[in-house]
């Protein structure tokens, strides 16, 4: 009987993505139960599992697997890139008027904001705009804008995220100047803000004191949560732009802490 092939790399990474989303879908699942759902081995899904894991997708604990409390599926870009589009767009389009012709921009890997590069590349006030970013997807997006000058910030290529971290990433933020400074946030809660991952709450945090202004831009899907590493508060930015389904009460943190709210309609612009 001829031995069966093994998978290719490529069906491997598929069946890994598929296991991650039923994680996060279920929030925590016996090992032994995704085995036999995956219909793979037991050793096979301890492999996928630490991949996971190793790559902070996923918490492995004994004998089950654990989808981070709050974040389930905001960490991988490929995830995060089609969630919420209508929200998205609706955001950009209500900050799209801030950013003036030959300012510099500081962007981060936040894929709320892929819908502003196609505004930008639409628009007449991309003339003579700087962008530096750390999201190689944005900065893919933002070359077709004419007119507008990338910098792509270098470091350790965190492939999940399709963007750069590390020491490389702040040292070049703290020899910046930039006009205006436009982040997102993986989780907020009462006004506080988180990411699950050090290494992105650092370049957030060089960012915003590289940046005369700051507009957080985030939409109601991050609210009610926390992760692992607090950066601060609203305090840090001048106004928040979020949507109309974003909860009462963390409206009312929000301003408690300063900061101007804008409350705009998905679907709007």
């Amino acid at each position: 009987m001829p031995a069966k092939a093994r998978p290719s790399q490529a069906a491997v990474g598929q069946r890994r993505q598929a296991v991650l989303q039923y994680v996060a879908d279920h929030g925590a699942l016996r090992i032994d139960a995704l085995a036999d759902r995956f219909g793979v081995s037991l050793m096979t899904m301890h492999r996928d599992l630490d991949d996971l894991a190793g790559r902070h997708l996923l918490r492995k604990e004994r004998g089950r697997a654990v989808a981070f409390p709050a974040l389930t599926m905001e960490t991988a870009t490929r995830f995060r890139e089609s969630a919420g589009l209508a929200a998205k767009t609706a955001l950009c389009a209500a900050v799209a008027d801030r950013i003036t012709p030959g300012s510099t921009l500081l962007m981060d890997d936040s894929t709320t904001l892929y819908p502003l590069a196609g505004m930008l590349a639409r628009q007449d006030r991309a003339a003579q705009l700087t962008v530096v970013t750390n999201s190689v997807g944005l900065a893919q997006r933002l070359g077709a804008a004419p007119g507008v000058d990338v910098t792509l910030l270098g470091g350790r290529y965190q492939g999940e995220f399709n963007s750069c971290t590390g020491p490389e990433v702040t040292r070049s933020l703290a020899r910046l100047h930039a006009d205006l400074v436009l982040t997102s946030a993986a989780a907020v809660l009462d006004g506080r803000l988180f990411h699950p991952l050090r290494e992105y709450a650092e370049v957030k945090e060089a960012m915003l004191a590289a940046a005369d202004d700051a507009v957080l831009v985030v939409d109601h899907s991050k609210f009610g949560k926390r992760a692992t590493y607090r950066y601060g508060t609203a305090a840090l930015y001048r106004s928040v732009v979020t949507d109309t389904a974003t909860p009462a009460a963390e409206l009312t943190a929000l301003r408690a802490t300063g900061a101007a709210v804008q409350v705009v309609e998905p679907g709007a612009g």
